[in-house]
């Protein structure tokens, strides 16, 4: 069947359909990963989002019940060059078209996804809707117009945990391992807050040893306390962090705990804000695995994964309370801070990858290394 995709500013492409037969409506963004395709669909930071694809061949490997970053695709639609015809690895357990059919998500491929992609660089990110069972482009074009679009909506509450439970690991992970922390120091106890958490930050902090106790958005600092962490953990997750007071209320309330704390994306995010920081949104947000970010005390370089689209304005945080750690060499825009009297750190990419490089994995361990010394001071 024909797919159309129509941008807010008219653009129009015919192209095929894949997935489910149904209509969309969505942020346009590209992703510049080169694998791991099914991580990027089932990662709760793009909810509200369709993902373009610069990579051109998408597909081959199929679906397996391994890789997923939740429990079902996340995203609204995918945006394609070349659909695979064929599933070709001995851990897939299904294609991608069929996967995304049972989960509601359509999917457009045979599109110049490298010309949408320069569009989106030059213009900034757009607005967009979907058809993939027949709908007009005027009136898909009026349906992305319409659309409020995803500043200062809570689009976490759409993807966070109902109720708390301990992260037991998944059937079939491929653990990362971390045995010498875990032979020369106790076990500790992180609270984990979901704002739409990846399950393979999950396994890394699980793998230092740590039980982890993972709680809804909205859980009052007062009752994450009452459960005795030794560290709390401010997740990744989608939208804009100016749609979650209760979240920034939360954060600075945690702050005053003074146990250690981590924050990765949306929890970089918020803990910006809830030191009086303002955040703003990216011309085209940082979606991929190739991002080259600099930390500041060493000059080393690392090549990190990103997804946001919003970040925190390194002018409006108090420079006498924060040190800046990491920054883009992209475009210079805050990647991480840390407090200077409290054991508070944060990034703004994503050290557990899934996809993408490992070159940001020790700041986990920085991280344990904290909550263990604060535990034993």
């Amino acid at each position: 069947m024909t797919a159309t995709l129509v941008l807010q500013d008219g653009t129009t492409l015919q192209g095929q359909a894949f997935g489910a037969s149904a209509d969309a409506v969505f942020e346009l963004v590209f992703n510049t990963s080169m694998t791991g395709y099914q991580e990027i669909l089932t990662d709760p930071s793009y909810k509200g989002q369709g993902v373009l694809f610069t990579v051109p061949h998408i597909g081959n490997v199929g679906i397996n019940p391994e890789d997923n970053e939740s429990v079902r695709p996340q995203i609204s639609a995918a945006v394609i060059r070349s659909l695979s015809p064929r599933t070709s690895n001995w851990r897939a357990t299904q294609d991608l078209s069929s996967w995304l059919n049972e989960n509601h998500v359509p999917g457009i491929s045979g599109v110049d996804t490298r010309t949408l992609t320069r569009k989106l660089r030059t213009g900034g990110t757009q607005k967009a809707a979907l058809s993939t069972c027949g709908t007009s482009p005027e009136k898909l074009l009026q349906m992305a117009r319409d659309w409020s679009g995803l500043d200062g909506l809570d689009m976490v509450k759409e993807v966070t945990c109902a109720h708390p439970y301990t992260w037991e690991g998944d059937a079939g992970t491929r653990w990362v391992q971390n045995s010498s922390f875990i032979d020369s120091h106790s076990s500790v106890h992180i609270v984990a807050y979901d704002f739409g958490i990846k399950h393979n930050i999950l396994r890394h902090l699980a793998s230092f040893g740590a039980k982890v106790t993972v709680v809804p958005a909205s859980t009052p600092a007062k009752a994450a306390l009452a459960l005795d962490p030794d560290g709390i953990f401010l997740s990744n997750g989608p939208g804009d962090p100016a749609g979650l007071p209760y979240a920034v209320k939360i954060t600075r309330d945690l702050l005053e705990s003074g146990l250690p704390i981590l924050g990765i994306c949306l929890g970089h995010q918020l803990l910006g804000q809830a030191l009086n920081g303002k955040t703003q949104r990216l011309k085209f947000g940082h979606h991929g695995g190739n991002h080259p970010v600099q930390h500041l005390p060493s000059r080393k370089v690392l090549i990190t994964a990103q997804n946001h689209n919003y970040c925190v304005e390194e002018n409006t945080l108090d420079s006498n309370e924060v040190e800046v750690t990491y920054k883009s060499l992209n475009d210079n825009s805050l990647e991480g801070f840390r407090l200077k009297n409290k054991p508070v750190l944060s990034v703004q990419f994503h050290p557990e990858a899934a996809p993408g490089p490992h070159d940001a994995h020790d700041i986990f361990g920085e991280f344990f290394e904290i909550v263990w010394k604060n535990k034993h001071d």
